[in-house]
């Protein structure tokens, strides 16, 4: 039997975690929180739900955020996901490096594509509305036999 992990993502909630995102991050495996996260409480609600990775935002200033990185690099399903706030930032090649997924945030424009076999994920923001952006979260499907990620846009 193949195994999946379905991994929720989230990003830019700025200290409002709002009700329609913990419901589309229910059924999780595993959630992602990319930065600007707002008081280290959100990471706990989210955790509530499924196991929750998060890295620091350019706000995340306080004590707390101290107890997260700027970047990680993870693995799940033999496939490595490298998570960054600000995609700018990036200084090294992912697809040389053999990173399968770079997950980031900041722009608070949600964006699912592939480059150089790289997929590129942007879960947009489910905090407060910014400009005319969608409030949103993502879906990221990690199996042997691929990946797959789609934006999920919020009711609010």
């Amino acid at each position: 039997m193949m195994s999946a992990t379905n991994i929720g993502l989230i990003s830019d909630t700025h200290g409002l975690l709002r009700p329609q995102a913990l419901e589309a991050l229910r059924g999780s495996d595993l959630i992602i929180h990319t930065g600007d996260i707002g008081p280290g409480e959100i990471i706990e609600q989210l955790g509530e739900i499924a196991d929750t990775e998060a890295i620091k935002g350019n706000i995340d200033k306080p004590q707390w955020a101290a107890a997260y990185p700027d970047t990680r690099l993870l693995t799940v399903e033999g496939r490595r996901i490298y998570l960054i706030h600000n995609i700018k930032d990036l200084d090294f090649d992912p697809a040389e490096e053999g990173v399968d997924v770079v997950i980031a945030g900041h722009s608070h424009k949600p964006v699912v594509r592939e480059e150089n076999g790289v997929l590129y994920v942007n879960p947009g923001s489910a905090g407060p509305r910014r400009f005319k952006l969608p409030v949103c979260v993502a879906c990221l499907r990690v199996a042997s036999s691929g990946i797959k990620a789609r934006i999920i846009e919020l009711e609010v």
